[in-house]
């Protein structure tokens, strides 16, 4: 059995976690909740780095990366494919673009926690809210182009997470209000089971 080390409020452990509940792989991935702050020892064993989400397969190797355990989770089981052929570049366009953003947020909600109030005014912090904003116009203006209504990508998760984890940590970018095209879209993917099951708390 696979092993997957995650906490509850990071987006990319989040984005793992769904991927694996599209593939209906939840059954074969035994959940390691951890710490990854406290140098948790378990984590560290697997993966000197201590990043989440971690994942060791049935091998005993360890992935790290969210969108690479992602690529590996999908070649694992035929059921609902998150990448398709005819959209091969496009899915991986929108999936670095989610993961971007995850990165951006995260880099800024990880700032004004331990830089208190000095973190808004630095270098890092405007950097960052100024990738998430041109990343949202960006999605908001080619919504229709990159997103996927009916079927679901990892481009899609990983643009639905970002968002999300937006709403969860920085309530206050008002994105819902300003990115109404997005917003619609975010409403409809959250009403699946894999993200209700995994909401952010």
């Amino acid at each position: 059995m696979m092993k997957l080390y995650l906490n509850a409020t990071s987006p990319y452990a989040r984005m793992v976690r769904i991927i694996m509940l599209e593939k209906q792989l939840e059954g074969n991935v035994e959940l390691c909740w951890c710490d990854p702050w406290s140098d948790d020892e378990a984590l560290l064993r697997e993966n000197p780095i201590g990043r989440i989400p971690t994942l060791v397969t049935d091998v005993g190797m360890a992935i790290s990366e969210s969108l690479l355990i992602a690529l590996y989770l999908d070649e694992q089981c035929s059921v609902r494919p998150l990448i398709t052929a005819d959209r091969k570049e496009e899915t991986l366009h929108v999936a670095g673009l989610g993961v971007g953003l995850m990165d951006a947020a995260f880099s800024t909600v990880i700032s004004a926690k331990y830089l208190n109030n000095e973190a808004n005014d630095s270098v890092l912090s405007q950097r960052g809210l100024r990738e998430i904003q041109r990343t949202l116009e960006h999605l908001e203006n080619n919504v229709e182009c990159y997103i996927s209504f009916e079927t679901i990508s990892i481009g899609d998760i990983a643009v639905a997470v970002a968002l999300d984890y937006l709403a969860f940590r920085l309530p206050e970018l008002g994105i819902s209000n300003s990115y109404t095209k997005l917003e619609d879209w975010r409403s409809n993917i959250s009403k699946r089971l894999s993200f209700k099951e995994t909401a952010f708390e």
